[in-house]
């Protein structure tokens, strides 16, 4: 597959590669993230962490295994070290591939940092307070906490977040809109990531009138791109865009 070009014209609209360049790569390989690395166009690379068995981390978006490597097996009641000897498939041709394995989040964040991307890191699935904070902690000992924005469907994941971490970027994923999530947002001090069907200009003029950001997910065709564009958006999450 190739990518599609979308013209940005005069807008200040930030793209992120959504788990990598995954259009053209495996989807949270670190093949896929260091073509999102390579492309000037993405502000930053979006992936996906789950916790495993034994109490570590793993990039990967699914609950299991299967459509990424054709083997089942459950990620959050696998161990880490199971999980890592799998081999992906490729997404061009039969067979998995060598160099395609569920990469950690070291890797990822290494390669953010190598290439100047910042790390928009899905925490997926609700999580203990304690492994979102580790989870924090990892990547402040790289020091990159600071290029990073935590995102999740997980209301919870976004309290223990910000309890811990007052001052870490982060936006609360929707599929969609309802203004009751509006006095939370700007209480937990949260932007907004939401599929974009759900984005209108009223919505983004709400998040905006709060003192917050709003980012879309996933963008795919230039007709999508150029509507929430015109609505206002702060950020694109796409797989294919650039």
């Amino acid at each position: 597959m190739n990518t599609i070009k979308l013209d940005k014209q005069d807008t200040n609209v930030k793209m992120i590669a959504h788990r990598g360049l995954s259009g053209l790569e495996r989807e949270n390989t670190c093949a896929a993230f260091v073509a999102a690395g390579n492309r000037e166009v993405y502000w930053g690379i979006e992936t996906d962490i789950h916790c495993t068995a034994d109490g570590k981390f793993v990039i990967i978006h699914d609950d299991t295994t299967t459509r990424v490597s054709g083997v089942e097996m459950t990620v959050e009641e696998t161990d880490f070290d199971t999980l890592r000897s799998l081999h992906l498939l490729d997404k061009e041709r039969e067979g998995t591939r060598w160099d395609l394995v569920l990469p950690t989040l070291e890797e990822y964040i290494s390669i953010c940092k190598k290439y100047g991307k910042v790390a928009v890191l899905e925490l997926k699935n609700p999580m203990p307070e304690e492994a979102v904070c580790e989870i924090i902690r990892a990547v402040e000992a790289m020091d990159y906490a600071e290029h990073m924005v935590v995102i999740s469907f997980s209301f919870d994941n976004m309290v223990y977040l910000r309890k811990n971490f007052p001052k870490q970027k982060a936006q609360f994923l929707l599929s969609g809109w309802d203004d009751k999530w509006l006095p939370k947002l700007k209480e937990y001090d949260l932007g907004l990531d939401i599929r974009h069907t759900a984005i209108t200009a009223e919505l983004v003029e709400k998040i905006h009138s709060i003192g917050q950001e709003i980012n879309c997910w996933t963008v795919d065709t230039l007709e999508d791109a150029a509507r929430v564009i015109a609505c206002g958006v702060d950020y694109i999450t796409t797989n294919i865009l650039e």
